[in-house]
């Protein structure tokens, strides 16, 4: 089928690339004019803005997929399709997100008849190759329309309906909250690994625990292939960012009375990450010096 796709970024063009290899007509857009160059080098059609796309998109019934950054950029994206497209076509928002957003956004859109799926999309920049998981949101009639789409960029088993509009993005959401948690005791484990008194080869140990261990994953296949390019990691900056579903996560688990310490720690693991020299660690160690004496560290003079 022919479908739009706006935003360009790793996501965006490794997406349109598979839908082109499935066979689909796409026409893309994003505001770097090198990267709707890059993707019409791949069989896309480039339009040089959202007027265009839409323009360019026949038929009777039409589909736009966004994939831009979560936020402002995807609530000005989405109003200016809003304005453009008419009644029976629908968009689709790859993006991460936040499942509220995506319930406004359909309300938005309803009112002018266009259909609205929340795609939640997991694969990173492996989804060119090994598809995309995608859990989709929205009402049985646009899903069903734009069904082709989502079976050309998700493996086999990798695509599901997981019901109105919303709940692709909250299901993605606490799937990314998993991500935290994961992450952190894989991270944990190898900190811990690389102190003992015994050297590690730790991409040797990634390797085995991928076969018949019950720790197995694919996050430690690429834990794998991470100590293969840096065995120390010395060459990688120990500060982790977080773009805002761990959050939503643990906001949902407390405005649903849902304990989740896992999840709420890796969160609170990632912004510590980016303080070197927290204050509340300065606070820990001069409280440690005067009830026990314990020796600190200071600052140059």
């Amino acid at each position: 089928m022919q479908i739009g796709m706006v935003g360009l970024g790793r996501m965006g063009a490794n997406m349109t690339e598979r839908l082109i290899g499935g066979g689909h007509e796409v026409v893309v857009y994003d505001r770097s004019t090198q990267a709707v160059q890059r993707a019409v080098t791949t069989g896309a059609r480039g339009a040089a803005s959202l007027e265009e796309l839409v323009g360019a998109l026949a038929g009777a019934r039409r589909a736009v997929w966004v994939m831009v950054p979560a936020g402002a950029p995807t609530d000005q994206t989405i109003t200016a399709l809003g304005q453009l497209l008419h009644a029976g076509d629908v968009v689709i928002d790859g993006g991460n997100s936040k499942y509220t957003d995506s319930l406004r956004h359909a309300q938005a859109l309803r009112e002018v008849e266009i259909g609205f799926c929340d795609a939640g999309t997991s694969g990173g920049i492996w989804g060119l190759k090994e598809g995309y998981c995608l859990m989709v949101g929205g009402a049985v009639e646009d899903v069903s329309f734009v069904e082709p789409v989502f079976r050309t960029l998700a493996p086999p088993d990798g695509y599901l309906h997981t019901g109105p509009v919303g709940s692709g993005h909250f299901s993605k959401m606490v799937h990314n909250g998993i991500e935290y948690g994961l992450l952190q005791a894989y991270a944990e484990g190898f900190a811990i690994l690389e102190k003992a008194p015994f050297t590690y080869d730790l991409g040797g140990l990634a390797k085995l625990w991928n076969h018949g261990s019950v720790v197995r994953s694919w996050l430690l296949e690429l834990a794998e292939l991470a100590f293969q390019d840096d065995p120390g990691l010395e060459h990688i900056r120990g500060y982790v960012d977080d773009s805002g579903e761990g959050r939503w996560t643990v906001e949902a688990a407390i405005a649903q009375a849902v304990a989740a310490p896992v999840i709420t720690a890796s969160l609170f693991a990632r912004f510590a990450s980016r303080d070197p020299d927290a204050f509340s660690a300065k606070v820990i160690a001069a409280l440690r010096n005067q009830f026990g004496g314990h020796p600190v560290k200071t600052e140059p003079a």
